[in-house]
Order: structure tokens, then C-alpha cells, then sequence
């Protein structure tokens, strides 16, 4: 297996050092838009770094033509998935991402039905991709991506029908020195919270709801502890439906009243438009000064404590017809995360799950063609290397 990875973030980053550990590829190029950050991910001789412009599908088919690459690695933000996931493509790779194509929401009605859904640019290209069988397993990050493995899991294992799938995300980390920093990409965190929330019931299909909308008290292991979660666009409610039956499907994350709040001023304010505006003689994107003010999650560990959950609940009948409800999650302590590989938990967490993934394809655990989600794969391999990782799920009955 020869990796090319586009992104040397917080999570970029991360990834290379759990890379670093494992032996299942040959090699493995870093690509950033910066040099230094690049450079940076060069930790042996397997590794090497080079610049790339993510959002020229050119640059990256390439890139890996140059470096004979098998596999291509998608560690930027969404709004380069389409021209990575062409080159790729292009390039006769296959392809991972950790976030899909982005959604529009409807003109006329964005708080009831949806627009152009998250993902759907790259499921219109799922025969073109299996007629030359080659690989796009999309959301293979932690939400999306374990969670995902969580729901197939529930639905092999644990149920023999599901009323609900419902992803809960919380945690309780502090970021010492900042009255708001998040620990994810401030673009990203914008870009899901503030579109239209999708849900999905068998009945309906996908529908929207208002943004922060059906908040309630979801109460998360490991100390952690009850946390308001409200409604938020994310992949797993377009993701699980196609491979998991289930009544109902919803994604909510613990922000927090302070991180609503917020979003909202951005919003009203403007500062989360990525439409261009002029500012003197510059032409500048609100939402990338946001960011530019912001300081870089990659940064932010030394900073932090507590720890962060990401995990799927799941209510219906048992093996037996028996009425059951879990929660299968995964957590991390910021303090082990960084002592043990120097980065932060939130982008920790998200980078395991998509090296986990090519190890998987590397061994022929897993193996398809097209445009796939986790939830299209056996999750019991998965689970079973997630431990030999060294980090450990949990399940609890509800």
C-alpha cells in the first residue's frame, strides 16, 4: 500500500503519528498547502512530504501518478472532498475521507426538506467508481465513521429490529486561557452546525429541522456525565439508512448554550459567509478570517483537559424480541492522548479511524468497489483492530 495524504492539520497530523506505529503500508507522502506543516509529518523513512493544491483535482491525480499511490487519504476540509475525490479517481486510487461532499440546502424550504444532501455529489459517481473498481469509502473519520461501525454492529450483533440509531457526541474539556476555542476546524464546526439539521424515519425519507433543534440530556460514560445535545447536520443520518435498517436516525452533539450562542452571533453577523467581501483591496471569506482569529486545534492540547465521547445509541428489540437499548461508544482522555503520541483528543480520536480503515484494506479485511460507507463493511474486524490499537470501545445498557 502506497498512501498519499492530502492534509497535515490537527488531524492530519495525528494520523501520521498512529501511522508511524503500524506496518501495513510502503509508503506513505504528506501533502499540504504548507511546506513546514508537511515537512513536519516526515517521522521516518517511509514517510516523505510535498505541497499540493487541494483544490485542483489535477494537482492530486499528479501526485499520484508521481508517487505511485494506491490509496489517497482525505485530511482536509469538505469543501476539498470533490476535487480530491476526482483526482483520485483520475488517478486510478482508491480513496478515504473523514467528511463528504457538501450539502445546499433547499431555497424554498430548509428547515422541512432537504436540498442537495450531504454526500450526494459523491454517491452520483458510485457506478462510475465500481465500473472501474476502484474504492471511495466515505465518513470514515470517528462521526462519522465509528459511529457508523457502531450502527452495523447493533444491527449484526445486538438487534433483530432497530427503532432508532441515534449519534450522541459530548464531552466535558476545558481549553484553559480561551473563553472560545474549538478543538475541531472552526470551518467544519460552522459548516454543519448552522445548516439545517437532517433526520431520517422510514415513513418520511430525510427531512430537516430547524438548527440546535430537539434538545435533550444525554448522559455520557466515563465521568463525563450529562450533557445537552441538540440536532446537527452531520453524514451518519445519510450514511446509516443505506446499509442499516432502522425506523429513525438522528445525529446530536453536546455544544454547549455558550457555543450555540456564538454560532449565532457569526451568523447574524455575517462571519460565517464563505461568500467573498472586500476589505480595502482585499477580497476575503468572513468565515476564513474567523478562522484566521481562531486559535489552530492542532495547538490547543497542551491547553486542554477532560475527555471527549463520541458513540452511537441504539433502542429496539434484542436477538430474542426483547425491547433493548445501548450505547456503544468510544472515548479519550486528553491527558493520555497526549502523553502517548502529542496530540490533542478530539482530532486523536478522529485520525485513528481512518488508519484503522487502511490497515483493513491493506489486509483484505475489507475490500469493495464504488462509493461506500462504514456501514457497508463487516464491523467486527474493525472493532477487534480498534483494540489492538490500544484504544478500546465500551458498551453500556441503557
Amino acid at each position: 500500500m502506497r498512501v498519499l495524504q492530502i492534509g497535515a492539520g490537527a488531524v492530519g497530523s495525528a494520523a501520521v503519528a498512529i501511522a508511524a506505529r503500524r506496518k501495513f503500508f510502503e509508503s506513505y507522502v504528506v501533502a499540504d498547502y504548507s511546506a513546514a506543516r508537511a515537512d513536519a509529518c516526515v517521522v521516518d523513512a517511509r514517510f516523505s512530504s510535498v505541497t499540493v493544491d487541494a483544490s485542483s483535482a489535477d494537482a492530486v491525480a499528479d501526485l499520484c501518478r508521481a508517487h505511485r499511490i494506491t490509496h489517497v487519504f482525505n485530511a482536509v476540509d469538505p469543501r476539498f472532498v470533490m476535487p480530491v475525490f476526482e483526482g483520485a479517481l483520475a488517478a486510478g486510487a482508491d480513496y478515504l475521507d473523514m467528511a463528504m461532499s457538501l450539502s445546499t440546502p433547499d431555497p424554498e424550504a430548509p428547515y422541512s426538506r432537504p436540498g442537495v444532501k450531504l454526500g450526494d455529489d459523491q454517491f452520483a459517481q458510485g457506478s462510475l467508481w465500481a465500473s472501474r473498481e476502484r474504492l471511495a469509502l466515505v465518513g470514515i473519520g470517528v462521526e462519522p465513521g465509528l459511529s457508523d461501525v457502531f450502527a452495523r454492529y447493533a444491527a449484526d450483533h445486538l438487534f433483530s429490529a432497530i427503532d432508532e440509531v441515534g449519534v450522541r457526541d459530548g464531552a466535558n474539556l476545558v481549553v484553559d486561557g480561551y473563553a472560545f476555542a474549538p478543538t475541531f476546524s472552526i470551518w467544519t464546526t460552522i459548516e454543519e452546525c448552522l445548516n439545517p439539521p437532517v433526520i431520517w424515519e422510514s415513513d418520511l425519507g430525510w427531512y430537516t429541522t430547524e438548527p440546535f433543534s430537539e434538545p435533550e440530556v444525554f448522559d455520557f460514560p466515563e465521568g463525563i456525565g450529562p450533557v445537552e445535545c441538540v440536532n446537527v447536520e452531520h453524514e451518519e443520518v445519510l450514511l446509516i439508512p443505506r446499509w442499516v435498517s432502522a425506523r429513525r436516525v438522528t445525529f446530536k452533539y453536546g455544544l454547549g448554550n455558550e457555543f450555540i450562542e456564538v454560532l449565532k452571533t457569526l451568523h447574524r453577523t455575517g462571519l460565517a459567509s464563505v461568500e467573498p467581501v472586500q476589505v480595502g483591496g482585499v477580497s476575503v471569506s468572513p468565515r476564513d478570517v474567523v478562522a484566521a482569529c481562531l486559535p489552530d486545534p492542532a495547538g490547543l492540547g497542551p491547553r486542554m483537559r477532560g475527555k471527549t465521547c463520541a458513540g452511537t445509541w441504539v433502542r429496539g428489540l434484542d436477538l430474542s424480541g426483547v425491547p433493548r437499548e445501548v450505547y456503544l461508544y468510544h472515548v479519550v482522555d486528553n491527558e493520555w492522548s497526549m502523553r502517548e503520541y502529542g496530540h490533542q483528543a478530539v482530532a486523536w480520536q478522529t485520525a485513528i479511524n481512518p488508519v484503522v480503515a487502511l490497515e483493513l484494506l491493506a489486509s483484505g479485511a475489507w475490500s469493495g468497489t464504488g462509493v461506500l460507507g462504514p456501514e457497508a463493511f463487516d464491523a467486527v474486524p474493525f472493532l477487534d483492530l480498534l483494540k489492538e490499537y490500544a484504544s478500546p470501545w465500551g458498551m453500556r445498557e441503557q
